[in-house]
């Protein structure tokens, strides 16, 4: 009797191991294979919302977009250009925006090239 609830342990524990190494795997694809990859891809698309907030809020003081370097003259804070292996860059006119994020490093699996974002908010 002892030795079947031994073996039913055992299993129990096999499958577990078998299900956290599953999820482990999964959670390091995200933004590259790395920590550091992960922790860019986040900052990059905070950096973008940030960008977002920015020029949305010059939309309610001035009725129109601006582009990010005047952003920088009125002390607006706003992200640099550049995070990680990211550069930025913004096509922005009076009534539209797009900043754009390129990815600029080394080839890593799950990175994405291209990430954006627009007067929606939606980081794409």
């Amino acid at each position: 009797m002892r030795a079947l609830g031994l073996v039913g342990m055992l299993i129990a524990l096999g499958i577990g191991y078998f299900v956290y190494m599953q999820q482990a795997q999964g959670t390091t694809a995200v933004g590259g294979a790395s920590p550091q990859g992960v922790i860019d891809l986040v900052g990059v698309k905070t950096d973008l919302v940030a960008f977002a907030n920015a020029e949305r809020q010059q939309l309610a003081v001035e009725g129109r977009y601006v582009p990010i370097d005047e952003l920088r003259a009125k002390g607006i804070a706003v992200p640099g250009d550049v995070r990680g292996p990211y550069s930025y860059t913004a096509d922005v006119s009076d009534r539209d925006f797009r900043i754009t994020a390129t990815y600029d490093g080394p080839a890593a699996a799950g990175a994405p090239a291209v990430l954006s974002i627009g007067p929606s908010g939606q980081v794409e």
